[in-house]
């Protein structure tokens, strides 16, 4: 590009610094890796070919691009720009996750959130999303995905006061069989056990059938506020309805911990300072302690 914009070998050497020699052999070597003429050369003239000129015309059109590019990231490490696409579980994400996700919004401006809720584990390379959190499953072990740990939910058994008071609270895992139960149907359709705790600090799964199956997380504690029967819930979930006594913790002996939370994202995508950005701030706004 320097020989084109100088009009000769030497002109372009001491711009570079270089001999004239080094100029020549260097456009020669370019020359024979694309095979085809990029100059024509004259003892008085430099000029281009046409597939000179187009060549030019490329690498100027691309080094330009490289600059902004190179601009833009310089400019996000001072403040997150552009677009990034974020997928939250359904009830974590209206609850938990959005409230983080709009304050960090408000303090960017120039960023263009797009969140979507979703309670399947997307494919996020394939479905273009920057981040997810997710519950469970695999978690950021999957071999494509970089993680970041946000903890482990708590579990407890809970039902409504009015339900308690008709029906009794269970002073042990055998009474607790004895009353009606609200599960959650997972996406594949089967129904998620419930878990209790062991001395070893492992958990015991056991599976129900369910006076009431709900295949959504604040669908199902609806039904449990409406004193339909006793479910196992995260207390993310329900802390503000315990809070308030419209939920009663039972057999608080056997509540444990559920499943893992963690931010993901595709590895072979380098982390942008947008996204890195995001991670830093919902990290601690989202660990569960």
């Amino acid at each position: 590009m320097t020989a084109a914009d100088a009009g000769s070998f030497t002109s372009a050497a001491e711009r570079l610094n270089l001999t004239n020699s080094a100029v020549g052999k260097s456009v020669a070597r370019l020359e024979a890796r694309l095979g085809t003429r990029l100059f024509n050369r004259t003892t008085r003239k430099l000029s281009l070919t046409d597939a000179g000129e187009a060549f030019y015309e490329t690498c100027v059109r691309v080094l330009g691009e490289l600059q902004d590019a190179e601009a833009m990231l310089a400019a996000q490490k001072k403040e997150p720009v552009g677009r990034v696409r974020v997928d939250v579980p359904v009830s974590f994400g209206h609850r938990i996750a959005l409230p983080s996700l709009l304050d960090f919004s408000e303090r960017h401006p120039n960023l263009r959130l797009h969140v979507s809720f979703s309670d399947r584990f997307i494919d996020l390379a394939d479905e273009d999303v920057d981040l997810a959190i997710r519950i469970g499953g695999d978690n950021g072990q999957h071999p494509s995905l970089s993680q970041r740990y946000l903890g482990r939910e708590k579990v407890i058994f809970c039902a409504s006061p009015e339900y308690l008071h008709r029906n009794g609270s269970p002073e042990s895992v055998n009474d607790l069989f004895k009353h009606r139960h609200i599960v959650y149907e997972k996406q594949d359709g089967s129904i998620s056990p419930w878990i209790f705790p062991r001395n070893s600090g492992e958990v015991k799964r056991r599976s129900l059938q369910g006076e009431m199956i709900i295949g959504h997380g604040e669908a199902l504690l609806a039904a449990a506020l409406g004193g339909h029967g006793i479910a196992q819930l995260a207390t993310w979930l329900i802390e503000d309805d315990l809070k308030t006594s419209k939920l009663i913790e039972v057999l608080p002996d056997f509540s444990t911990d559920g499943l893992e939370l963690n931010i993901v994202w595709p590895k072979r995508r380098k982390l942008s300072p947008k996204v890195d950005a995001l991670i830093t701030f919902l990290t601690p706004s989202l660990k569960i302690r």
